[in-house]
């Protein structure tokens, strides 16, 4: 399947273009972060169940066996980041989502021919282990696919709408394994992982009549496919200025940014000077290790399995309170797409880990009695710990290395920051379930290492992360320009500079010594002098 024009020679996808297609694109994008959240919550509510440790007696008591079972996953999306980082730029998003979803649904179908004795726990884990594999290839994908094909305005609020979409999916995950324990002995754990299918098959048959990146498609000299996308995503003529003009202008930026035939050397990572890319890599890198450091997951993974241990609930209501949770948890996350652009991002980065913290040290301070009723105060802090991180640090990780990195770097920087993601999250939870067990009265050890951490990150995101809220990405090339021209912090760079047009950022690079790399510049103008969309910014 491909376009089709319609009476005005205007480019369509599905019968739509300008702003309905791009809200299919979004409605893909979420969908893929719906499933990426279903996958996160699935397991929560089966590797405790009753029918499950039947069926795989392995992890039956065994912490570490358990943690292993769980943590599996978080290995496949490792390799899938990894494989993306190496080969993405050559396949493009398009052909990467469809080999992600058909991915996943390769290795559901492995776990669901799971057979009790049969080996049918190395095959599980086989299967799991494959399904996370196509999603770190498509968590890695769709985002930047998603922000090439839309304005850069959007930026903040489309990546908080797919934050918020993790956490809706992590309560559906939560609700059906609840729904499930009321079913026959193999709808207990086959239909949660058979449901995983569904997600990805929407998104296969939506991406067979969707477009390609158009800024991909012209860094590999396939500009009348990119002239056909632009004019869709516009709802123009190809032959119109306005489309001739962006090509142009998206052409200008990838000679400059030295992205030509689509590639870009890994040393260019590790590079300082005005453009400070190292430094921005480490910047995106960081949030996501600390977004797995803060608990998140030991929390979203191991919820019933928390309150069994912690509070001595029964399964079925640590599965019921874990579904309340998650209400909470979707809830606040939507909050994030109203606040991100009105706060900003730093300080819902600062108000979210001092909001953790504090959950945090209720939690454990609340299970050292070791008594029934100070524990009530444990699960009061388990749901303000969710609350704060569904509308703090679930989005910003994904946001944030994607506007804090330039052009030239970010495609691999992108990859970069989501390897380090699945890298620390695998590192969580498979340690979790053995600190539960081993941490004092009902694990609350567990709690006060996750306490620590939050408190150590406040410092680093005061005194190391500017404020980008607001600004374009030229804008941002300019803070980490100025704060290394003038040896000053690049936090105080981002206070001290007011926001610029696309001419004062020329003027500006020309000061501190670097070429402005985005095409966002050369948008603007082509926004001001035309009245046109720009679609293809790379953030």
């Amino acid at each position: 399947m491909g376009h089709i024009d319609n009476d005005s020679g205007v480019p369509t996808y599905w019968g739509k273009s300008g702003k309905t297609l791009q809200k299919l694109i979004t409605m893909v994008a979420t969908t893929d972060f719906l499933l990426f959240g279903y996958d996160q919550g699935v397991m929560s509510g089966i590797i405790s169940a009753p029918d499950f440790i039947q069926d795989f007696p392995e992890v039956d008591g065994d912490s570490t066996y358990e943690g292993f079972v769980v943590s599996i996953y978080a290995v496949g999306c490792f390799l899938g980041a990894c494989f993306i980082l190496a080969v993405g730029d050559k396949l493009g998003r398009r052909y990467s989502i469809f080999l992600g979803a058909s991915v996943m649904i390769i290795g559901v179908t492995i776990q669901l021919a799971s057979v009790p004795g049969h080996n049918n726990m190395a095959q599980f884990i086989i299967g799991r282990c494959i399904t996370g594999i196509g999603n770190g290839i498509n968590t890695s994908t769709v985002p930047m696919w998603q922000a090439e094909c839309s304005h850069h305005s959007n930026r903040g609020k489309l990546i908080c709408i797919e934050g918020g979409n993790v956490a809706i999916g992590t309560l559906i995950a939560y609700w059906i394994d609840y729904g499930c324990t009321y079913g026959p002995h193999d709808m207990v754990w086959r239909f949660p992982i058979a449901f995983q299918c569904f997600f990805a098959i929407i998104v296969i048959i939506m991406m067979t009549n969707l477009p390609e990146s158009p800024r991909w498609l012209l860094t590999h000299d396939r500009g009348d496919e990119a002239a056909t996308i632009l004019a869709a995503l516009n709802d123009k003529r190809r032959d119109s200025p306005e489309i001739q003009a962006e090509i142009s202008i998206i052409n200008d930026a990838i000679v400059a940014s030295g992205q030509v035939n689509g590639k870009t050397p890994f040393s260019e990572l590790f590079t300082g000077g005005p453009t400070q890319h190292f430094r921005r890599l480490l910047l995106g890198a960081s949030s996501q290790m600390m977004q797995q450091l803060s608990g998140c997951n030991a929390v979203i993974y191991y919820f019933p399995i928390l309150f069994q241990t912690s509070l001595n609930t029964s399964h079925n209501l640590a599965l019921l309170l874990g579904g309340v949770n998650m209400v909470v948890y979707s809830l606040f996350a939507t909050t994030s797409m109203f606040a991100v652009e009105r706060v900003g991002r730093r300080k819902l980065f600062l108000i979210g880990t001092v909001g953790q913290c504090l959950s945090m040290v209720l939690t454990f301070g609340a299970l050292i009695p070791g008594t029934q009723s100070a524990a009530k105060g444990a699960a009061v802090g388990l749901f303000t710990y969710i609350a704060f991180f569904g509308a703090t640090w679930l989005p910003l990780p994904w946001l944030y290395p994607a506007e804090i990195n330039p052009m030239k770097t970010r495609a691999k920087a992108n990859a970069t920051s989501t390897v380090s993601n699945w890298l620390w999250n695998f590192f969580i939870v498979m340690i979790t379930p053995v600190l539960l067990q081993n941490t004092g009265i009902s694990g609350w050890g567990t709690y006060l290492f996750f306490a620590i951490l939050n408190a150590m990150f406040f410092p680093i995101i005061y005194f190391f992360y500017p404020e980008t809220a607001g600004r374009t990405l030229e804008e941002i090339d300019v803070i980490f320009a100025k704060g290394h021209g003038e040896k000053i912090s690049y936090v105080k760079a981002a206070k001290e500079l007011p926001h610029l047009d696309a001419n004062e950022v020329q003027e500006k690079a020309k000061i501190y010594g670097f070429a402005v790399q985005d095409e966002e510049v050369g948008a603007t103008s082509s926004v001001k002098e035309h009245g046109i969309l720009s679609p293809n910014s790379s953030d």
